[in-house]
């Protein structure tokens, strides 16, 4: 195996996002989620209706604990839960997840960030959001937060097909998404990028070829790689039930996923390669609710390929974004 460089971990043959804020910050980082009450252009008829296909009614913020209280309140309830796991921790990222978090005049997003960030212990932020929602006004004070705080903006694109991008309702086009990225990068905002494994339509090697076109047209720094969960009370579920959706079987989830992080630069740090979703509104996969299986049996993968991130890295070779 080519020595990693980007884990203390033997067992970890991938830049993970623990790695990446020790090596920031010099110990465990609490990333605290957060309702911020904003809402989604694909949602309120500013792009279109009825939001992705995938997505549930609370954008994404399922495993929330208090998103309708006052945001200070939603951060001190969270931490205080964290703390019964990890009492020492006092260094936090506030994570502002569900919906479009850029989906708002500065000044309102601007009032509703300021809220928290001063909080006790805040030294970073992360922001969940859409590429056609990154007007210069915001990103001006995005560059302005970026240099108080240790700033990532995560950019949902889930994929780089434009029937699957239209199959799933998503109202924007990849062109969007890189001239989003282009605008960030353009004040070094660090640049997370979302695929989901697993949408309509899409087969394995869709699935590689999203993250390759991702890695080869844009300057990102982080990547989170997402199964699709089928949740109830979505619009996906009538795909699935009329045949046009095949869940993903734990096999080929794990062996798309290393695939994927064989192209992946090693200095690209990985966010995510699964997700949370609560029992008692998934479909499926059911075997995704075991999260510590899913992820060891990727690491068991890489052991057996001899592998590492990077190892087949997609910008070596190809001339990429100028």
């Amino acid at each position: 195996m080519s020595e990693f460089i980007y884990t203390e971990d033997p067992n970890k043959r991938y830049h993970t996002w623990n790695y990446a804020l020790r090596q920031q910050f010099g110990g465990k980082i609490f990333k605290v989620p957060l309702d911020g009450g904003f809402d989604c252009p694909n949602r309120d008829g500013t792009v279109a209706k009825g939001g992705c296909t995938f997505c549930s009614v609370s954008g994404s913020g399922d495993m929330i604990v208090a998103p309708q209280d006052p945001l200070p309140i939603q951060f001190q309830k969270e931490v205080h839960m964290m703390h019964k796991k990890w009492p020492n921790v006092d260094q936090y990222i506030v994570y502002f997840q569900n919906f479009t978090n850029t989906h708002a005049p500065v000044e309102v997003i601007r009032h509703r960030f300021e809220q928290v960030v001063n909080e006790k212990g805040v030294v970073g932020i992360s922001i969940g959001t859409r590429p056609d929602c990154l007007p210069d006004e915001v990103v001006e004070y995005l560059a302005e937060l970026n240099q108080r705080y240790y700033l990532w903006v995560e950019l949902g694109l889930q994929t780089t097909y434009e029937n699957t991008s239209s199959t799933i309702n998503r109202a924007h086009d990849y062109q969007t998404y890189l001239d989003g990225v282009a605008k960030l990068r353009k004040h070094d905002i660090r640049v997370c990028t979302h695929l989901i494994n697993g949408l309509p339509g899409e087969n394995l090697d869709m699935m590689r070829e999203n993250v390759r076109r991702t890695i080869l047209d844009s300057d990102i720094q982080g990547i989170k790689l997402h199964l699709l969960h089928l949740m109830t009370n979505t619009r996906m579920l009538r795909d699935y039930h009329e045949g046009r959706l095949q869940l993903m079987t734990r096999t080929d989830y794990v062996n798309v996923i290393c695939d994927q992080l064989e192209m992946i630069p090693p200095e690209i740090v990985i966010h995510r390669l699964t997700g949370d979703a609560p029992t008692d509104s998934l479909v499926g996969p059911m075997w995704s609710l075991k999260k510590w299986e899913v992820l060891n049996a990727i690491d068991d993968e890489m052991k057996r390929r001899e592998s590492v991130q990077g190892i087949y890295n997609v910008r070596k070779t190809t001339e990429v974004f100028s």
